[in-house]
């Protein structure tokens, strides 16, 4: 293997790009200007493009996409059992850089933590509800048994597919990828970047055009996931101001907040992984806790413990045959597309982001210490919460009022139906405080729903924050801490960017690229996989020594000795 002397031959040694591949960098940002400006200038023309394009990968390419996944998960099951898992990502004698909770904290952050925050409630509800008001079923799975009516049936089926897109799946393609770099980057010494794990395919042309396409297809993904998730996500944020101090939650506090966002996560992304992006990191943790008991505590908690355990019990006995059905109906097949293709989609865009961060942090573990911190430790935290912040909105929607989706009801569902996705949270935060059995409804929904904007904002931080040290990292060929003012003109750029589609109402058509550009990608990932594979049967480490060979070796050396 090489020990990565072709990468200092690509990096600048003087001049603005020192520390970083000038024809990448340059190359980065016209592609992401190019798609900015097509986007801004025509927003109809660029949208409609961008959905032809993702309809054709959701609806014509579902199996392609589900049987990738499946056998994604597969392989890292079979990975965390077989020999190989004892091998050290890093030299035989290298130890974690970051503790158990550090390590987890950040894993956390960089996958999922503003994600099921945004969706824990929204998404659990709409599967629950039966209306099918966007001409396809709410929830096939749940109508293919025959649960029409919305009851408990019907809620735990909610949950099941919500894991499904939240679980072992999604986390698959987060740890193979994960799993090469660090293999590759730490243990064979080559850049920490995509086109290291095609080394075993390609050889010194990952240095090359081949190598470089992979890396920008990458930084693209990372730009605009980054950029359309703050921009989206921000509506949340100002729909939490706006419920806690009645202001505005218009497009100027929107931009204030995109702004606020990325100058911090700038900070943050400057200071480095173990300061900053650790800390952030460790602090949402706690203040998740919080926020995760006050749901526990003033929600009926008996109910949400039998309820967890029912649907992780219906999830983990469902989830391999739920992961291989394709639907075959048009109804049902326009679902599938919108959901769980899309996830699928979504999943895959942020693996390289991903990818690369959780390998930067995963030094000295081993590959089977690795394939279970990573892929059980967040499922298992996010199984949980969104079984909190979902079933307590189910639970809302049963015993309140005259019944689900009622007029007088808990009005979850219908804030759903109405697609006001920032405000189902807010919704359940009321209610939650309305039925609590210490009383004072309005202070505790105030310090709950002030909890949830500020974990909104902190989360956002650390997905900032993490992006910009991974854009920085490829750019600069796989340098662990690249140069402070790459990380300072990239993470305001993210905010830049958000700002600018925003203004412009061109967010949902870059969420939408961002989407489509999975296609591409997945290649890259099998031939990732298909590297990491291919290297680790040649590694000799993964290859026991015979019981004689020992015993000659051990006699060997007693010979010596004795002579």
């Amino acid at each position: 293997m090489s020990k990565g002397n072709s990468r200092e031959n690509l990096v600048a040694k003087q001049g603005f790009f020192t520390g970083l591949h000038p024809g990448m960098s340059i190359a980065a940002k016209g592609m992401i200007a190019a798609f900015v400006i097509f986007t801004v200038m025509n927003v109809e023309l660029a949208g409609g493009f961008y959905k032809s394009i993702r309809s054709w990968i959701e609806n014509g390419l579902s199996f392609y996409y589900i049987t990738l996944f499946s056998i994604g998960l597969f392989i890292c099951f079979w990975l965390m059992f077989s020999r190989f898992g004892s091998i050290r990502l890093g030299d035989d004698d290298s130890r974690p850089e970051f503790s158990n909770f550090s390590w987890f904290a950040m894993l956390f952050s960089a996958g999922i933590g503003i994600g099921i925050l945004f969706f824990g409630v929204a998404e659990p509800i709409f599967y629950f509800d039966n209306t099918e008001g966007w001409g396809y079923p709410n929830n096939p799975h749940a109508d293919l048994r025959g649960h029409g009516d919305m009851d408990m049936q019907r809620a735990v089926d909610a949950m099941r597919v919500t894991f499904f897109h939240w679980g072992f799946h999604g986390w698959a393609f987060y740890v193979l990828v994960g799993l090469s770099l660090a293999y590759f980057g730490f243990r064979k010494k080559l850049p920490l970047t995509l086109r290291s794990a095609l080394y075993p395919l390609i050889g010194e042309r990952i240095y090359g055009p081949w190598g470089h396409a992979v890396d920008l297809l990458a930084v693209f993904g990372t730009v605009f996931g980054v950029a359309t998730s703050l921009g989206l996500g921000v509506s949340q944020m100002a729909a939490g101001l706006n419920q806690l101090f009645g202001i505005d939650p218009g497009i100027g506090t929107k931009l204030v907040l995109i702004a606020v966002v990325s100058v911090i996560a700038t900070a943050s992304a400057v200071s480095g992984v173990g300061r900053g992006i650790r800390i952030l990191s460790e602090w949402n943790i706690w203040l998740s806790v919080l926020l995760l008991g006050a749901f526990v505590v003033f929600g009926p908690f008996q109910w949400l413990m039998g309820f967890f355990v029912t649907t992780l019990g219906d999830y983990l006995w469902n989830f391999v045959p739920m992961g291989f059905w394709t639907a075959t109906e048009g109804d049902e097949v326009a679902w599938q597309g919108g959901w769980t293709i899309f996830y699928w989609g979504w999943w895959m865009s942020w693996s390289p982001f991903v990818g690369v961060f959780i390998a930067r942090i995963s030094r000295g573990r081993t590959i089977r210490e690795f394939m279970v911190g990573v892929m059980f430790v967040p499922t298992t935290i996010a199984f949980f919460w969104l079984c909190m912040f979902g079933g307590n909105a189910i639970w809302q929607e049963i015993h309140m009022g005259a019944g689900p989706g009622s007029v007088d009801g808990a009005g979850i569902i219908q804030t759903v139906r109405d697609w006001n996705l920032p405000s189902a949270l807010y919704g359940t935060i009321d209610n939650l405080a309305a039925t609590s059995w210490m009383g004072g409804a309005n202070t505790i929904s105030w310090l709950m729903s002030f909890l949830a904007t500020f974990l909104l904002f902190s989360w956002f931080i650390t997905s900032s924050d993490s992006g910009t040290l991974v854009i920085t990292t490829m750019l600069s060929m796989g340098d662990e801490n690249p140069p402070i003012k790459f990380r300072i003109i990239w993470g305001l750029g993210e905010g830049v960017v958000a700002g600018a589609l925003l203004l412009a109402g061109g967010l949902g058509a870059l969420q939408t690229a961002s989407i489509a550009a999975a296609f591409p990608i997945s290649f890259v990932l099998i031939a990732m996989i298909w590297g990491l594979l291919k290297s680790l049967h040649e590694d000799p480490s993964s290859t026991p020594i015979a019981k004689a060979q020992v015993a000659q070796e051990e006699t060997n050396v007693v010979q010596d000795l004795r002579a």
